[in-house]
Order: structure tokens, then C-alpha cells, then sequence
């Protein structure tokens, strides 16, 4: 049975730092690419970043673009993404997710991963 759970998030001022962790289990951690994606109140849940399974290649949003790190450690089955210079426009629930490909062009499309974690909150106060 697949899990991924996030952890890290919290309140933080405007130009503050997070790290987000994804702890990963069930699966074959190293074989997929792996992802961010996030929701504010209202919207639409968006692409944030992914990252390929060696984590030799990193993706990502515009809007988090310079400001955010996705990374992993194989090893421990943990995803991560490092943001720093949060924005008030960066606040949102923050999910990891596992794309379903080894592969993929199309890796800021929610509908290719097949498991999601619960959520962690990030609130940047301005």
C-alpha cells in the first residue's frame, strides 16, 4: 500500500524559509518521478515542481521558479522541497504526489499521479 506523508509546513513571515518533507512507503521509491503540487482556497490545485527518479533533473512552476528546491533522498524514500522567500501568494495546502511514469514530458499534469499525500498547510503572513 502506497503512502506519502508530507510534514514541515507552518505559518512563516513574508521572505521567510520552509522545508517541506514527503516520506514515502509501498512503492519503489527510485523508480518515478515524483511532485509538488498546490491549492489555495478558491483555486485550482497547481504544478509546483517535479523531480525525475535519479533527481538528476528538477522542473518547475514559474511562479516558484529561483525561490523553491525539489529534491529527494533515495535512500530514505524522502521528497523534499526547500522554499525560500515565501510570498503571501505562496500560501496554500502543499501536497507530494507520485507520478505513475518512469518517464514523462508532461510532469506538471496532475491527472498522471496516482497517489497523493494528505496535505500540509503553508500560510505566509504579509
Amino acid at each position: 500500500q502506497v503512502q506519502l506523508v508530507e510534514s514541515g509546513g507552518g505559518l512563516v513571515q513574508a521572505g521567510g524559509s520552509l522545508r517541506l518533507s514527503c516520506a514515502a512507503s509501498g512503492l519503489t521509491f527510485s523508480s518515478y518521478y515524483m511532485g509538488w503540487f498546490r491549492q489555495a482556497p478558491g483555486k485550482e490545485r497547481e504544478f509546483v515542481a517535479a523531480i525525475t527518479p535519479s533527481g538528476y533533473a528538477t522542473y518547475y512552476a514559474d511562479a516558484v521558479k529561483g525561490r523553491f528546491a525539489i529534491s529527494r533522498d533515495n535512500a530514505k524514500n524522502t521528497l523534499y522541497l526547500q522554499m525560500n522567500n515565501l510570498k503571501a501568494e505562496d500560501t496554500a495546502v502543499y501536497y507530494c504526489a507520485k507520478n505513475s511514469l518512469s518517464y514523462s514530458r508532461t510532469y506538471y499534469a496532475s491527472n498522471e499521479y496516482d497517489y497523493w499525500g494528505q496535505g500540509t498547510q503553508v500560510t505566509v503572513s504579509s
